[in-house]
């Protein structure tokens, strides 16, 4: 009897730690006229954050109306160039929020009632709060139209159930209110091994042992080598995985993956939802080091000391094997898609003689998530590190390299100080700073950029006082000391005087070298107008609101980066 009550207490204390269930009879489709095929699934590994929804594909086109999925209220409209771009919240009566992400427009009355607010504030952007009364929906009433906003690679819809008191977010394939038509079991592209031993209670990884993988049979999985893979004493594995879905090309993110040694589970994660805290996770989830450089799920058998337990149902002994030398143990790793589809690993290992032994560096600092530390460079260069910030403890050894070489437009002020490596992740933002001798003309121009193991420079933000550059930044790698000199890239996308009485709206081409687009403001005829921003796209566009006059217009807009370079156009057009 008692092995039939541990799991139900399980499942017991995750209903009540996750909520109830979703009922999926609560919900009705939230796109129309589509095919129903899909582009991204829920808690895929992303580059610094689990994917919040799931992505629908709306035929390659925009426009496709949006409808309310159950009965509720607009609690909230946004408006922003990057991440959901136009997004609308609706807060349902059934106790969940619905966020709908990357619309073309909101329907006529929420797209009017936003406008005003724009005029109104002389802003760009938008974030507007309702209570129930103002904007009451129906299950199935229209709220907007589809679209390519923020930070969308093309045409879809975002979309994404959340408990709405604690804003958890929900696998809605996995609890049945999408139901995507999924036959096919993931895929098992790579294994790796890594052995592991510790120093002062801090673990130290050996460099992986890779091994290929091939597929016997539909979800049959098994090595390219007979013989058992060596281990040593304690050690983990790494799964690289990836899913498919019928009817399309793109790769989905796996449900679950799970570990067993000689028939007893000893590893498994789940994504079965998280809070926005935990979102950067992700990077404590998947092997770092490898998620960075791979095309799959890079997933670590293995639990950090500070990754969430919500994600693993299973972790003895945070999912170190361990075998005696000699010894052969069977090994099974299971794969999971959240349509139910599963694909298995399995393979001998043998425990070998020789095991890795780390060997203390003198020169090494030591780094545990639990403190704030402070790394120096002499007198120079600093980091801290916020206690919160790294997964597990970590050995360092600060150092100065050679300054990187600049891309066009960037001069480079300081050599590159290096205090964790660029495959070292972060929860928390570091505090970096850095001593230059900084021109005073470059002086408004200079921040902080770090080189990435490709070893191209990127922005890391940050502001000169003094001669020091200070930046809050969650980046690692080699740290410099730059300075922005190249104004943004303006042009218009219509000839000067062009008759746009056709046209939907006044469209600019712009971009920008390094430090990125910060601001942007357009005047038509000296009166400020609001302006949407398509970062991927590299556009500017007013969407004109009132009807063509056929008359001319003087059109100036003004473009500055985050260095504060600014460019200005002005040109002409009839309308």
């Amino acid at each position: 009897m008692r092995r039939f009550l541990i799991p139900l207490l399980a499942t017991a204390l995750a209903a009540a730690a996750y909520g109830q269930r979703l009922d999926p009879a609560d919900y009705v489709y939230p796109v129309l006229d589509v095919s129903r095929l899909y582009a991204a699934n829920f808690g895929e590994l992303r580059p610094a954050h689990f994917h919040a929804g799931i992505d629908i594909k709306t035929d390659g086109v925009e426009g496709k109306p949006l409808v309310a999925v159950a009965d509720g209220y607009v609690s909230r409209v946004s408006l922003a160039a990057g991440g959901y771009g136009r997004a609308i919240y609706l807060t349902l009566d059934n106790g969940t929020t619905a966020v709908y992400g990357h619309l073309q427009r909101f329907r006529d009355d929420i797209e009017k009632r936003v406008r005003e607010e724009r005029y109104r504030n002389r802003s760009n952007g938008a974030d507007l709060r309702f209570d129930a009364a103002e904007w009451p929906v129906r299950q199935g009433d229209t709220i907007g139209f589809s679209g390519n906003s923020g930070s969308s690679m093309g045409p879809h819809l975002h979309f994404e159930l959340r408990d709405t008191p604690t804003q958890r977010l929900r696998n809605v394939v996995r609890e049945g209110v999408i139901r995507p038509e999924d036959d096919l079991p993931p895929r098992i592209m790579r294994l790796h091994y890594i052995e592991v031993d510790t120093l002062d209670g801090i673990p130290v990884h050996r460099r992986p042992v890779s091994y290929a993988v091939v597929r016997e049979a539909e979800g049959r999985y098994r090595l390219t080598r007979e013989e058992p893979v060596g281990t040593g004493r304690k050690g983990y594995f790494v799964a690289e995985v990836t899913d498919r879905r019928n009817g399309v090309h793109n790769t989905f993110g796996v449900w679950r993956i799970s570990l067993a040694v000689d028939g007893k589970p000893r590893f498994e994660y789940r994504m079965d939802g998280f809070t926005h805290d935990l979102s950067r996770c992700c990077d404590a989830v998947s092997c770092y080091p490898m998620q960075l450089g791979s095309r799959n799920e890079a997933i670590r058998l293995a639990r950090m000391e500070r990754s969430p337990a919500c994600f693993y149902p299973v972790a003895e002994e945070r999912g170190i094997v361990r075998t005696a030398p000699g010894e052969v143990r069977r090994v099974r790793i299971e794969a999971e898609d959240d349509c139910g589809n599963r694909s298995a690993l399995e393979f001998d290992i043998r425990g070998r003689a020789d095991t890795f032994r780390a060997k203390a560096d003198p020169a090494a600092t030591a780094l545990r998530p639990e403190r704030t530390s402070t790394l120096r460079i002499g007198r120079t260069a600093h980091v801290t590190v916020p206690a919160g910030a790294l997964y597990e403890p970590l050995f360092v050894r600060p150092e100065i390299r050679t300054a990187p070489e600049a891309p066009e437009g960037v001069v480079v002020l300081s050599p590159a100080y290096r205090f964790l490596d660029c495959t070292t992740p972060l929860r928390l933002a570091a505090t970096a700073e850095i001593r230059a001798d900084i021109p005073r003309p470059l002086q408004l121009r200079t921040l902080l950029a770090v080189r990435n193991r490709h070893g191209r420079l990127s922005a890391a933000g940050g502001r000169c006082n003094n001669g020091i550059v200070r930046a809050a930044t969650r980046s690692t790698g080699d740290f410099v000391v730059v300075a922005d000199t190249l104004p943004p890239r303006v042009r218009p996308l219509f000839e000067r005087g062009a008759d746009l009485s056709r046209a939907e709206g006044l469209r600019f081409g712009a971009g920008d070298n390094f430090s990125g687009i910060a601001a942007w403001s357009l005047e038509i005829d000296g009166q400020w107008v609001p302006c949407d921003r398509f970062p991927i796209k590299g556009t500017l566009v007013h969407f004109f609101d009132t009807p063509p006059a056929r008359s001319r217009h003087t059109v100036r807009l003004s473009v500055t980066d985050a260095c504060g370079n600014t460019t200005r156009c002005e040109t002409e057009f009839v309308r």
